[in-house]
Order: C-alpha cells, then structure tokens, then sequence
C-alpha cells in the first residue's frame, strides 16, 4: 500500500508542473481580444492609399547576427499596442477580426521584393481552417509539413515570443506586398511578413 502511495504521489508532482506549464500549440498566451486560440475568418483588406511614415520594429537582441539588424535606428518608433495589454507587434483582434498594423500600402520599401514569387506559391492551404504546427527552425528559415518559409527581417522583433517547435499558424496572402504571406501565430494574435522558400 506504501509502494502504491508512494508512486500515486510521484506521478502528482510530475503532473502539476506539466500541467501548468504553456505549450505553444495550447489556447494560452495571447491576452484579452487577441490570440488565445482565435483563427481570424479572413486576411487584412487591402491598403486603400499611400503608406505612412516608415516605422521600425522593435531592437534585436545583440546577440543576433549583423545581417538580422537590418533596421536604422534614426527611424520613428510607432507602437501597436492600441488597447490596455495589447502587443506592440502587429496582431489580430478576436472580436471582428480587425487587422492592426497592416497599414502600408505596396509602396512600403521594408517589403519591396526584386523578384517576388521567386521560389513559386505556397499551395498548402490559406485562411480559417488550414492551421499548421511549426516543425522546427527560426525567424530566418522555419517549417511545417515539407513547407519552408522565412519571416521578413524587417518583422524578425515581432516574433521573438514565438515558439518555434509547437506554435500552431495561419497563413494568409498579403493583398498589398508582392512575394510575402503573413503568418498568424494563434496563440498570440500577432502576425509577420513571410517569404515562401519552396517544399522539400
């Protein structure tokens, strides 16, 4: 009886902390009115006019590569936070799917592209009812189900908060930037401009 107590009480310790733990793919994380599992019905509207002044995402940390800083410091902050707790990246509101941040217009130069297309469509699947676990990688070359992409260095400071072996993403076409999606992180509400890289 000891030795079935004994074991009855290790498995509870190992539970709570399991338990209590966040794990990318779970309905946690976001904050009220964004994320917390909420799969917007549709992308963002296009972009009516000219783009507004440029804006600067957040700092790197110091430790990332040069060629990942690709932002000048001289730049104007501008903050996305438009609520009380909401993210200052650019998200998703879960009432109404109302699209903060995306305000550019084709004009922006962070999402200029030479070539866009360069390494064909992505074909897996668009929108509200095509989520997809990220498998593994980073800001500059991630992946799910054969599929590759990278996040535009521009955005990297948007998604330092993900999770990159578990989030669970939306991909929606961006109706303003030649050659990027954007991914949605469902867990946080927030999004970024990413680059389809081709299958393998």
């Amino acid at each position: 009886m000891k030795n079935l107590f004994g074991i009855f009480l290790a498995l509870l310790l190992f539970a709570i902390p399991a338990a209590s733990q966040n794990h990318g793919g779970s309905k946690s994380g976001g904050v009220r009115g964004v994320g917390e599992g909420h799969v917007p019905a549709h992308g963002p509207a296009p972009h009516p006019g000219p783009a507004p002044a440029a804006r600067p995402a957040p700092a790197r940390e110091e430790s990332k590569p040069a060629q990942e800083q690709s932002r000048p410091a001289q730049e104007q902050a501008r903050s996305y936070s438009d609520k009380k707790g909401h993210p200052d990246a650019p998200h998703v509101h879960s009432s109404g799917d109302k699209w903060i941040g995306h305000d550019t217009g084709k004009d922006d130069p962070h999402y200029h592209v030479d070539h866009p297309w360069e390494h064909g469509r992505f074909t897996g699947g668009f929108g509200k009812g095509h989520v997809f676990r990220i498998e593994g990688g980073g800001p500059s070359r991630f992946w799910f189900g054969g599929f590759y992409f990278s996040v535009a260095p521009y955005d990297f400071g948007y998604c330092s908060d993900w999770l990159w072996g578990t989030d669970d993403i939306v991909i929606y076409e961006d109706p303003d930037h030649d050659g990027w999606y954007l991914a949605y992180n469902v867990r946080l509400g927030t999004y970024v401009h990413v680059m389809f890289l081709g299958n393998g």
